[in-house]
């Protein structure tokens, strides 16, 4: 298989890993849109939320406390954005299942 995130997940291409776990593989996107773009994927290849089968709920269920566990570790578990694109129309850009974890880091203020 040709998949970009499956190589990620089975470690034949180097990325910013901030977590991993039996089912997930949290890494830095590499092209962010926020001063956190973290990205969730399954270790399961899935091309997309239009392939997922009734087996997978529970797995993919799975995949919130993943996003909730990264938050909490990149220190932005009270505000962030989750979301999943759908297709190369709904801006899925890669064929394998993933979420995008996106928040902006506060300034804080020495006063």
């Amino acid at each position: 298989m040709d998949c970009l995130f499956c190589k990620i997940t089975n470690r034949e291409l180097n990325s910013d890993i901030i977590l991993e776990n039996d089912k997930f593989l949290v890494f830095k996107d590499i092209h962010p849109k926020a001063d956190v773009h973290v990205l969730i994927v399954p270790k399961k290849h899935i091309d997309s939320v239009d392939h997922i089968t009734e087996e997978d709920a529970k797995f993919l269920g799975d995949i919130f406390l993943t996003a909730k566990e990264a938050a909490k570790k990149l220190g932005v578990s009270q505000a962030y954005k989750l979301a999943i694109n759908v297709g190369k129309d709904g801006g899925q850009e890669i064929d394998h299942l993933h979420m995008h974890l996106l928040a902006e880091r506060k300034e804080v203020s020495d006063t």
